[in-house]
């Protein structure tokens, strides 16, 4: 009984001190993205530090209606993801239901491939929800966000993903 509380103990530590050393990782990087709509669809939108969920004031990436659209951010060195807080449109929220949140070093397919880190249930019109890589993070370079289906189109207002350096 007194190793396993020891144990717990230990346990807990290790959490907090993973929590506490988290940083954003998606600061001063650069992203890309399967296809980009014409108006204000810049992939770097999402990761410009502005959460405004109106499509109209160029702070969102939006991909074109396609099949099977992504998002990717190269965070340049490897690190160990815990936390994607990821920012809704005002508007067809309902379109990130369903798509992948997916983290790794390969860029086969895009990216795509890579271990998933978390599935985008919901997230409210205009809202910014948390998505967990359970249970101790995700390992890599690579951060994608797909969705998964056809003649879709992918809308990110802002993306930041926090965790800790960890050299290859």
């Amino acid at each position: 009984m007194k190793s396993r509380r020891l144990l717990l103990l230990a346990s807990l530590c290790v959490i907090l001190h993973l929590i506490k050393a988290q940083e954003s990782v998606t600061a001063g990087v650069r992203a890309t993205q399967s296809t980009t709509c014409r108006r204000n669809g810049d992939a770097n939108n999402a990761i410009d530090g502005n959460r405004d969920p109106d499509l109209r004031d160029s702070s969102c990436s939006r991909t074109r209606r396609q099949c099977r659209p992504w998002w990717r951010v190269d965070l340049l060195e490897h690190h160990r993801i815990f936390v994607v807080s990821i920012t809704a449109a005002s508007r067809r929220c309902r379109r990130l239901r369903g798509a992948e949140i997916r983290i790794g070093d390969s860029l086969e397919n895009n990216g795509n491939n890579n271990t998933l880190c978390a599935r985008i249930t919901s997230i409210r019109s205009g809202g910014t929800a948390n998505f967990y890589c359970e249970p101790a993070g995700v390992h890599g370079r690579y951060l994608n966000i797909v969705l998964p289906r056809c003649r879709a189109s992918l809308t990110l207002c802002e993306v930041e993903a926090f965790g800790a350096h960890e050299p290859h």
